[in-house]
C-alpha cells in the first residue's frame, strides 16, 4: 500500500469578463429573467471573448493555482486538464497549457467525461501522486461551452458559460488529509441525454453545419432525472465510505448543473442548503470547470478551510457520474 497521499494544495480559476445575462438572452430566444431563474438559478453566465480559449483560461487559473501552492511551473511534473471544448482535436489542450507555463517536456493530457471530467481527472492525478511517481499534478478542468452552444435553442443555450479552475494535487506524507474516497462510473447506453455528434461517426459537413447539429444537444427532463437520483446516491456513498456524519461534512460543492437538482437532493439528504456550495446564479453550467471554479471560491471564502472534509458530485454526458470526497 502506498505511503503517499494527495493533498489538494494549490487552487486557482479563471473566468471571462463578459458577461452574458438573461435579459441579454431575451434578446436572442423567446424567454425571460423570472422563467430562466426559476427553472435554473442561472442570473449570468460568462462568455469567452476574442483572443480567450480553453487553454487561455485553463493557463491563467493554473499560474494561479501553482502560486497558491506556494510553487513555480517548473514544479510541476504532471498535467491533467479535463474538458469537452478542447483548443482542437489536438494537439491536447494540456499540451498547449504546458507550452504556455514554459515547461515543455512535462508530460501531459487531457481527460474527456463531460460534467464529471474534473473528477475524473482528479482521481487519475492522485493515482500518479499516491504511487510515487509525480509529486505535483496541476489537475484542470477548463470549457468554453459559448463555442459549442446553440444560441437559437431556448432549451440549452440558457445553461451554458465559459471558465476555468484549477488544483495542485501534491504528494504529502499526512495520511488523514486530501483524496479520501472516490467512485467513477459511465453508461454509454444514456449517450443520447446529452451529445455532441461531430466526430468519426458523424465528420463535420456543409449539411450538418445548414441543420445546427454541429452544436450540443440535451434531453433536460431525463438528464434532470438522472441527476436527482445520482446525487443523492453519491453523497451517501461518499459519507459511508468515510464514516462520516452529515454534521462532519463541511461542505457538499457539486458540478454546477442546476439551483432546483441541488437543491431537491439536499432536501432529500435531509442537509441544510447552505451546505452545498452554489455560485451557478454567477457562472451557469461550465461543466468540468464547475467543481474547481467553486472550490477556488469557497477557499478564498473562507467557506473551506485546511482539515474540512468536502464531497465532490458530478454527473454528465456518457452518461458519466463520479463523487470524491477529500479532506483540504
Amino acid at each position: 500500500m502506498s505511503q503517499h497521499s494527495a493533498i489538494l494544495a494549490g487552487f486557482g480559476s479563471q473566468l471571462p469578463e463578459k458577461r452574458l445575462t438573461n435579459e441579454d438572452l431575451a434578446k436572442l430566444v423567446e424567454t425571460n429573467d423570472e422563467w430562466i431563474v426559476q427553472r435554473t438559478g442561472i442570473r449570468e453566465r460568462r462568455i469567452a471573448g476574442e483572443g480567450e480559449s480553453t487553454a487561455t483560461l485553463a493557463t491563467a487559473a493554473a499560474r494561479k493555482a501553482i502560486e497558491s501552492a506556494g510553487l513555480n511551473p517548473k514544479d510541476i511534473d504532471l498535467i491533467v486538464c479535463a474538458t469537452i471544448t478542447p483548443e482542437m482535436v489536438f494537439p491536447s489542450t494540456a499540451c498547449f497549457i504546458g507550452a504556455a507555463l514554459g515547461i515543455g517536456g512535462v508530460p501531459a493530457f487531457d481527460m474527456q467525461a463531460a460534467c464529471s471530467g474534473f473528477i475524473y481527472a482528479l482521481v487519475t492525478g492522485a493515482s500518479f501522486v499516491r504511487s510515487g511517481q509525480y509529486k505535483n499534478v496541476l489537475v484542470i478542468g477548463a470549457e468554453t461551452l459559448s463555442r459549442i452552444t446553440d444560441y437559437t435553442d431556448r432549451s440549452s443555450c440558457i445553461l451554458f458559460g465559459d471558465g476555468a479552475g484549477a488544483v495542485v494535487v501534491q504528494q504529502s506524507s499526512d495520511r488523514d488529509r486530501g483524496l479520501l474516497f472516490s467512485s467513477l462510473h459511465a453508461d454509454g447506453n444514456g449517450a443520447d441525454a446529452m451529445k455532441c455528434i461531430p466526430g468519426s461517426r458523424f465528420p463535420i459537413t456543409t449539411q450538418m453545419l445548414a441543420e445546427r447539429k454541429n452544436f450540443m444537444t440535451l434531453k433536460g427532463r431525463e438528464v434532470y432525472k438522472f441527476a436527482v437520483t445520482k446525487f443523492e446516491e453519491l453523497i451517501r456513498e461518499g459519507m459511508r465510505a468515510c464514516e462520516l456524519t452529515p454534521e462532519q461534512v463541511k461542505l457538499i460543492v457539486p458540478h454546477q448543473v442546476n439551483q432546483r437538482i441541488i437543491d431537491s437532493a439536499m432536501e432529500k439528504l435531509e442537509m441544510p442548503l447552505s451546505k452545498a456550495f452554489v455560485n451557478i446564479d454567477k457562472y451557469g453550467n461550465t461543466s468540468a470547470a464547475s467543481i474547481p471554479i467553486a472550490l477556488d471560491e469557497a477557499v478564498k471564502t473562507g467557506r473551506a478551510v485546511k482539515g474540512d472534509a468536502i464531497i465532490f458530485v458530478a454527473f454528465g454526458g456518457g452518461l458519466t457520474w463520479a463523487n470524491a470526497v477529500v479532506r483540504l
